[in-house]
């Protein structure tokens, strides 16, 4: 499954470049055109401004008039010689007065002839054989309006991309969850009947037997099987946490595994001389250190040494399972918590995604790699906040 969800997401992104990269070039090419369009308009603009400049009294200027009073898109303003504005067209002004106007209108024609949209005029030589006049020009709004509007586009498609994602992270997770609900209250259900079993025939056992010596170890086995089925029916539910020692919670974890593991795993603990109290599910917290504790086990080989360390603050209460296994690459360091990743050749790569849903979902926390070296071992962190209304 998490391998089909990065398949659609990388699609999903694919889509959105093709889509960027083919609105960007179509329009670049639209925008090329309208330039030169605007540019072929403003010589023919010029042009009439020159006749109107030549003219004499048998001229006909309707034409000339007509095209220069044509434009009503492109901001034109034009100047002397000196680069004082004499008039403008399509310009909206700052000033009230026209004298105030000029200043800026002579800066703002400035700009348009560094950006090269100037037109020269030469005035005639009868009056000044070195007089001419400028048309300096800018963009049409509309040509601008076309300039942002690709990225507006890209900004949409990205948009829709994420929202795409989002829909479909939270669709697999609703699925997701309701594979872990069913599928613990099914175990639950299943496990109770042979242990209800269990349970009659160690009384008949006890009766008969009553002095055998292997009958508290199965005792043992048996409410350990308890507490099994009764984790898998809290999965499926929601329970309330309450204020719990989690040094108590983890010594019984240590004691677990020290019973289930080879005399070549050392465990360790670092904890506080005082007890140590935060909102748990303990039967549900237990799972996480177990899996933490079997996970090190595992990648130790079943040789090496496993310490756990408890520590708090104002605010959280700090679990840590350190291993000298092999060890995780950087790379998968968020990996490992997803459902269906495993490195093992056997498994299911279950168990540390149910202990993050454990820690985040029933207990507001947070679990991660706090660090890790290949070859040289791996430190897990669980955080848990602290209930303001535990002492």
């Amino acid at each position: 499954m998490f391998e089909r969800i990065r398949n659609i997401k990388y699609v999903l992104v694919l889509f959105a470049v093709v889509i960027a990269i083919g609105s960007l070039l179509t329009s670049n090419y639209l925008i090329s055109d309208l330039e030169k369009e605007e540019t072929n308009r403003m010589e023919v603009w010029a042009e009439a401004m020159r006749s109107l400049n030549t003219a004499d009294e048998n001229t006909d200027l309707n034409l000339v008039l007509k095209v220069i009073n044509g434009n009503h898109t492109i901001p034109v303003i034009v100047v002397d010689k000196d680069g004082k504005a004499l008039s403008s067209r399509n310009i909206v002004k700052k000033f009230s007065s026209d004298e105030d106007s000029i200043p800026y209108l002579s800066a703002l024609a400035k700009v348009y002839k560094a950006d090269g949209r100037a037109i020269r005029i030469d005035l005639p030589q009868e009056y000044d054989p070195n007089d001419y006049i400028s048309i300096c020009y800018d963009e049409s709004l509309m040509l601008k309006r076309l300039a942002i509007y690709p990225y507006i586009q890209l900004g949409v498609v990205v948009l829709f991309v994420l929202i795409a994602i989002f829909a479909l992270f939270s669709a697999m997770r609703a699925e997701q969850n309701k594979v872990w609900v069913g599928l613990s209250k099914e175990t639950a259900h299943q496990l109770g009947t042979p242990i209800s079993s269990l349970i009659a025939w160690h009384e008949v056992l006890k009766e008969t037997y009553p002095e055998d010596v292997l009958l508290p170890e199965m005792e043992k086995d048996i409410k350990r099987l308890e507490r099994i089925a009764e984790r898998f029916s809290k999965i499926g539910s929601i329970p309330e946490p309450k204020p719990e020692d989690v040094i108590e919670v983890l010594e019984r974890v240590v004691t677990y595994m020290d019973k289930r593991t080879s005399s070549k795993v050392l465990i360790t603990t670092h904890f506080p001389d005082e007890p140590v109290i935060v909102s748990l599910i303990s039967s549900l917290f237990e799972w996480v250190a177990e899996n933490l504790c079997k996970n090190a086990v595992d990648a130790m080989g079943g040789t090496g040494a496993i310490d756990l360390f408890v520590d708090e603050d104002d605010k959280f209460v700090y679990v840590e399972v350190k291993d000298t296994g092999k060890g995780i690459p950087k790379s998968n360091f968020n990996s490992v918590f997803k459902p269906g990743f495993t490195t093992k050749e056997r498994g299911w790569g279950l168990g540390l995604s149910l202990a993050k849903r454990i820690v985040e979902e029933y207990h507001k926390g947070k679990i991660y790699v706090k660090d890790s070296e290949l070859g040289v071992g791996t430190t897990f962190r669980i955080e848990l906040p602290k209930d303001s209304s535990v002492v």
